[in-house]
């Protein structure tokens, strides 16, 4: 699907997203219109989902996250819709994830400090529907984020 020339231009584009498209050809060495037309194709066929734009939320004043792992009560045939369609609403919920295994779900929550954080675990995470379990991880350091992969 992706020759030696996409992925040189992937490369360079996940190195530097802020590289403009006549840059990104000539750090891979071929034309604008080349480059732009492989950009256009990998976007059909959905290899590159967009571009966008990394926010700090630590710069904007929150300083706590906290991984919650939840189990859910699965007795209950729409618990992991009802608890999904529930969790999305959560505006400090900034990432759902699902798993095979013991824990169902693993939310991660950013909040401004420990006391928001406990009015949004009272007041929002425990009114979710079909929790049978819950752990919270709270986030000491971030070493390593990457949403590039290896080419």
């Amino acid at each position: 699907m992706l020759d030696d020339d996409d992925r040189r231009l992937l490369r360079y584009w996940q190195a530097e997203p802020s590289l403009s498209q006549g840059e990104l050809a000539e750090r891979a060495g071929m034309t604008t219109g080349r480059a732009t037309r492989r950009i256009a194709r990998m976007q059909e066929l959905g290899v590159v989902k967009g571009v966008g734009v990394v926010i700090d939320w630590a710069a904007l004043g929150y300083a706590v996250e906290v991984s919650l792992r939840v189990t859910l009560d699965k007795t209950q045939g729409n618990a992991f819709d009802a608890f999904m369609a529930q969790a999305r609403n959560v505006p400090e919920v900034i990432e759902l994830q699902t798993f095979l295994g013991r824990v169902d779900v693993r939310l991660s929550i950013i909040a401004r400090d420990m006391a928001h954080y406990q009015e949004i675990y009272r007041n929002q995470i425990l009114m979710l529907p079909h929790i049978s379990e819950i752990e919270a991880l709270m986030h000491v350091a971030r070493i390593k984020t990457s949403q590039g992969v290896p080419l």
